[in-house]
């Protein structure tokens, strides 16, 4: 390492401490950001301690214990808190399920499409020409590919299952990664400390991924947290339209599409379930609010 550079690398070491530290103030300052985070961490508990949390099987049937309503209403029964559907299954357990289902498809979305988007977001914008182009076309094109369409022709050739639902939507989930890196990176290798790494014969691997990545990745982490949700409200809609997992599967869309036949007798069994995704997709989306405020102080009121 040269004397640059490693002037250059305590320097920015000693920014991103300072700017991690004043991120970390604006967070714990907002109310909104806490609630968000909150129910992400409720989120991962439950689809991590599930086992442990549900109070029933929630694949077991009784249809003697069919259409109980919750607990507080008349006709609850003790043990089933919110209720049970028209065949017995518990709504909580199945809703405590149905979070692990939403986690697991939802993070791996995040995974995968961050990677890809990252990666080719960083190679567009740093090496330009007929590669950026090549690459900015392929992303107009997914832009103007309505979403479920390519999910339900890609479901209907494949097949139903969580891998190609992840998959699925993880393919699709790049663009916005890559847009946004993309312009990022246009803007930090123009800067005086990429253009004196440059100068002194640095690599481009080693300038994308030690001076040009650490740049964008506040801006990665609010995309990814916006990601999370969209993922969920996904999951949630192509299990209510059928092209997800096995209706035996524990999904809150499979309870939405199964409870809005009863909602006129049995309104528990599609309420909570729905109750669930929008409570889920709220807390997401004001935690990416507060991420954004929090590492772009000049965001904050």
């Amino acid at each position: 390492m040269t004397t640059f550079e490693a002037a250059t690398a305590a320097a920015g070491e000693q920014a991103f401490s300072q700017r991690r530290y004043q991120a970390l103030r604006n967070f714990l300052r907002s109310r909104a950001a806490l609630f968000g985070g909150a129910v992400v961490a409720l989120l991962l508990i439950c689809a991590v301690f599930a086992p442990w949390l549900a109070p029933h099987d929630p694949r077991l049937q009784n249809l003697n214990l069919g259409s109980l309503p919750p607990i507080w209403a008349h006709g609850g029964k003790a043990g089933y808190w919110l209720g049970t559907d028209e065949l017995g299954r518990d709504i909580l357990s199945r809703i405590i399920y149905g979070a692990r289902l939403s986690a697991t498809v939802a993070f791996s979305v995040v995974i995968i499409g961050s990677v890809i988007g990252v990666s080719l977001g960083l190679i567009s914008g740093y090496v330009g020409g007929w590669i950026d182009d090549v690459i900015m076309r392929i992303a107009d094109i997914q832009l103007a590919f309505p979403y479920v369409l390519l999910a339900i022709a890609v479901i209907g050739v494949v097949g139903a299952n969580v891998y190609t639902i992840i998959g699925v939507i993880g393919v699709t989930s790049w663009v916005q990664y890559v847009r946004v890196v993309r312009s990022e990176v246009i803007s930090l290798r123009e800067r005086e400390f990429v253009q004196a790494a440059h100068a002194i014969g640095c690599a481009p691997l080693r300038i994308i991924f030690r001076h040009v990545l650490p740049n964008v990745t506040s801006s990665v982490t609010v995309i990814a947290t916006f990601e999370l949700a969209r993922a969920i409200i996904f999951e949630a809609a192509l299990s209510f339209l059928g092209l997800g997992v096995s209706p035996a599967t524990p999904s809150w869309g499979n309870m939405l599409a199964e409870g809005r036949q009863y909602l006129d007798t049995a309104w528990w069994m599609g309420t909570f379930p729905g109750l669930a995704i929008m409570l889920t997709v709220l807390g997401v989306n004001v935690l990416g609010d507060g991420l954004r405020d929090a590492l772009d102080p000049s965001l904050m009121p």
